[in-house]
């Protein structure tokens, strides 16, 4: 094991050094927060297919497909989904608002009344989808090192948020490409044909398994729905998808980028699974689906590439990692907190001081991150709280703003109250992986967002006229020095 080590050991090593070498160039709140606004189409492309593919579309999406066969790539699927929809049809839009986080826009769209409500629900989302990439550093190095599930979080963890608060969004764009490279090379050019090489190929895993493993509608047809409702809605309106729109350059970029990264994702879904299926194969009877992607890699491949591919796994983990902890912090510093004691944050002359108390604001909610990871335990249950939460309480008031002008203040502050109490109510007393939560919390907020706006007055005109003007790409904002834009 080495080799593999010596493959780890310089990852993380590398992971430390962009971290420092971006430090050095994040010099304003824009080059923190959102990279200047400044990548071009090829490194937009795979910084957003990194954060999108994390741990659960990598580890579980392997664990789904030995679970339920070439069906099982349904959850990753929907993750490509709606990431292509969010590129085709809204990601020219965002960018064109030149905000920096989700409640900005609310409040942009709806007068500056829905901003710290709006806050605190996205806050918990992507505060929880960061504790779920954080307890999966314990599989990773276990596997690794044989290693103590809190030590391997405090490890994994520490390096996450080193590089994170060092560079912010520059350091974190460098390494997702690297880690895009890396999962790249390592699940999908050599562990898939491996895999598939030592199950003995296609026609030998027909001849192995049952025939449902190899219906596309296998997994069954609520649980897709149910995918379609947490994951692709959720690509709509995540911050932390929304966070790495606006490091954009243009609209084309945010446009074709994306859809390239949500082509890529439909390519890794269905590997996942071919995977999954493979492993089903040599190792019949596993004690958990989850454990087939590390115990194919342990057994099966060469010295070598063994590191390499525990390595992608690692990405994978680390990109989505820090994608979700920046705009945790972003949300807690922007949206909460400098509204709480009513501070002004866009004048030129702070950016150096919003530097510094956005980079203390990462590193604060990278200890509550290692922290929480180390106190819970299910990752799945973490990860479908965080996104119960986002969409059954803001899917409707940002999708109403995009796309209803009679959407008001009133009906979207109700919208996001009832539907995330409503969801919260039925992940209480159903059962936190019931599919109830969601549907009815969506459908709350759907019916008191509709009716609270028409039986208030509608949005003021001056309002939608600025908002009018941010669509168009005509909204003010402090730049930074100009920069060659990186590809």
């Amino acid at each position: 094991m080495a080799v593999d080590y010596a493959v780890i050991v310089v990852y993380l090593a590398g992971m430390l050094a962009m971290g420092w070498w971006g430090m050095r160039r994040a010099k304003s709140k824009s080059e923190f927060l959102v990279a200047g606004r400044r990548l071009g189409p090829t490194m937009y492309s795979g910084t957003m297919a990194a954060i999108v593919l994390g741990g659960a579309s990598t580890i579980g999406g392997v664990g789904l497909g030995y679970q339920y066969g070439l069906s099982g790539a349904w959850m990753v699927f929907t993750i490509g989904l709606g990431l292509l929809a969010l590129s085709v049809f809204f990601s020219a839009r965002i960018a064109r608002l030149k905000v920096y986080t989700v409640s900005e826009m609310l409040d942009l769209r709806y007068g500056g009344r829905a901003g710290v409500i709006s806050g605190v629900v996205m806050w918990a989302y992507t505060l929880m989808l960061a504790v779920t990439s954080t307890i999966a550093y314990a599989t990773i190095f276990d596997v690794l090192f044989d290693m103590n599930r809190t030590v391997a979080i405090v490890l994994g963890g520490s390096i996450v948020v080193a590089y994170s608060t060092l560079g912010g969004m520059w350091s974190i764009t460098l390494t997702d490409m690297v880690q895009f490279v890396v999962k790249t090379v390592g699940v999908l050019l050599l562990l898939l044909p491996i895999a598939v090489v030592k199950a003995g190929g296609f026609g030998e895993m027909k001849a192995e398994l049952p025939t449902e493993y190899f219906d596309p509608l296998g997994i069954g047809g609520e649980t897709i729905f149910t995918y379609v409702l947490i994951y692709t809605f959720g690509m709509l309106i995540g911050q932390d998808i929304w966070q790495r729109v606006f490091t954009a350059r243009s609209d084309t970029t945010a446009r074709w980028g994306g859809t390239v990264a949500g082509t890529y994702c439909l390519v890794y879904a269905l590997a996942g699974a071919v995977i999954g299926t493979a492993a089903k194969v040599l190792y019949p009877k596993l004690a958990s689906p989850d454990d087939a992607f590390a115990t194919i890699v342990k057994d099966e491949l060469p010295i070598g590439v063994r590191g390499l591919v525990l390595a992608a796994a690692l990405a994978a983990v680390m990109s989505t990692s820090s994608g979700a902890l920046i705009a945790c912090a972003t949300v807690a510093n922007n949206d909460i907190w400098s509204r709480l004691r009513g501070a002004v944050t866009d004048r030129p002359g702070e950016e150096r001081d919003e530097v510094r108390g956005n980079r203390l604001f990462i590193l604060v909610m990278g200890i509550a991150v290692i922290c929480t990871a180390i106190a819970l335990n299910n990752v799945v249950e973490a990860l479908t709280v965080a996104y119960n939460l986002l969409v059954g309480g803001l899917l409707v008031p940002i999708l109403g703003g995009l796309l209803w002008r009679r959407g008001t203040a009133q009906g979207a502050l109700a919208a996001v109250v009832v539907g995330g109490l409503a969801v919260v109510a039925l992940m209480a007393t159903r059962g936190i992986l019931a599919n109830e939560p969601v549907y009815y919390g969506l459908l709350s907020s759907l019916a008191v967002y509709v009716i609270v706006s028409l039986a208030t007055p509608a949005t003021d005109a001056a309002v939608l006229a600025a908002w009018r003007e941010r669509l168009a790409g005509r909204g003010s904002e402090p730049v930074s020095e100009p920069a060659p834009a990186p590809q």
